[in-house]
């Protein structure tokens, strides 16, 4: 008996939409992610990216708990010699509240080029109103 997989074209991709307020940050994330690489499908396969697109709203309203907000840090790097740049999760909120949805989803996916691309499906948006109104996208409670 052959396994058999699914290919591209059977392949059928549904849209979520998540509320993020008042959410716990790693909850939402962790939901994000198994919706974007497909676990929740009996067609799952771990090689090919079966996922479906999952619409963050509210992303600015996000809950973290305990002293997150002054403890947790951001790091990017330059390239450069010294190029190490840290803040703190407050001032991430307040500039770009997307990155953190973005960051702790993203950190929850493969490492691999297979991950990329499972990140390209994920979009965030701050507040009530996104572009996907004609995709339709279903509810989902987190």
């Amino acid at each position: 008996m052959n396994t058999e997989f699914p290919s591209g074209k059977e392949i059928t991709r549904q849209w979520h939409l998540i509320d993020a307020q008042d959410v716990v940050l790693g909850r939402l994330a962790s939901r994000a992610a198994m919706l974007l690489m497909g676990k929740h499908k009996p067609s799952y396969t771990p090689f090919l990216d079966t996922g479906d697109h999952v619409v963050v709203v509210n992303a600015a309203k996000i809950r973290l708990t305990g002293r997150k907000e002054d403890q947790k840090i951001y790091r990017r790097h330059s390239g450069y010699p010294g190029g190490l740049s840290e803040v703190s999760a407050r001032k991430v909120r307040a500039a770009r509240p997307v990155r953190l949805v973005e960051e702790a989803v993203s950190g929850m996916l493969p490492k691999t080029k297979l991950g990329k691309h499972m990140i390209r499906k994920l979009k965030v948006y701050p507040g009530e109103k996104h572009p996907h109104q004609a995709q339709k996208p279903v509810p989902m409670a987190v």
